[in-house]
């Protein structure tokens, strides 16, 4: 018994080292959108954490967050502002959608945990950009060339907490939406092998 339970720990712990790895791949590839400034970009690194939420639990969700920004803190480009600022918008993201996942499985407590994390994660990035990865930024970039970045985009916009409000929480409730999507197509199909269950 006791050897059953070390070999689902050790396959536990090895499959969310995997799913950290593919995440950090995931974070090399992104890319600009037209409709955000140039310096934010877009990536799925979200998905494998999300997927380890669901397979393990939350706990383990964040790790894979954790874990990804971590390996790539050596090659940052953002002094490591904004390795933090992801860990925390994809714990936020991933959190929720594990424990309503965990408290009762199904698929619509999946799609309303994710649809959760996703609104938290979109809320959270406004204070968490607002007052600390901007004010970050502005050491190397004044806050009126980030916020003229974002009028070339929608000449309108007014001060940086309207661009936060108008383009980075719903880009973030975004990526978390996509990711969610990702997961529900695959989740089924790969959860089996993650778990060691197949046949």
């Amino acid at each position: 018994m006791t050897t059953k339970k070390n070999s689902v720990t050790v396959r536990r712990i090895v499959v969310v080292g995997m799913l950290a790895a593919v995440a950090t791949i995931l974070m090399y590839l992104e890319f600009s959108v037209p409709f955000m400034p140039s310096f934010i970009k877009f990536d799925v690194s979200e998905l494998p954490a999300l997927i380890a939420s669901f397979a393990f639990g939350p706990i383990e969700g964040v790790l894979v967050c954790l874990i990804k920004n971590l390996v790539k803190l050596p090659t940052t480009s953002t002094g490591g502002v904004g390795e933090l600022a992801n860990f925390l918008l994809g714990a936020a993201f991933v959190l929720p959608a594990g424990v309503l996942y965990r408290l009762k499985k199904g698929r619509r407590s999946a799609l309303l945990g994710s649809l959760l994390g996703a609104f938290l994660m979109g809320a959270c990035s406004i204070p968490l950009n607002y007052f600390v990865t901007y004010p970050i930024y502005a050491k190397f970039m004044p806050i009126d060339v980030i916020v003229g970045m974002y009028q070339e985009i929608l000449p309108g916009v007014d001060g940086l907490l309207s661009c936060l409000v108008i383009f980075n929480a719903p880009y973030t409730f975004l990526k978390g939406v996509v990711d969610a999507a990702i997961t529900f197509l695959i989740y089924k199909r790969i959860s089996p092998i993650l778990k060691g269950k197949q046949h």
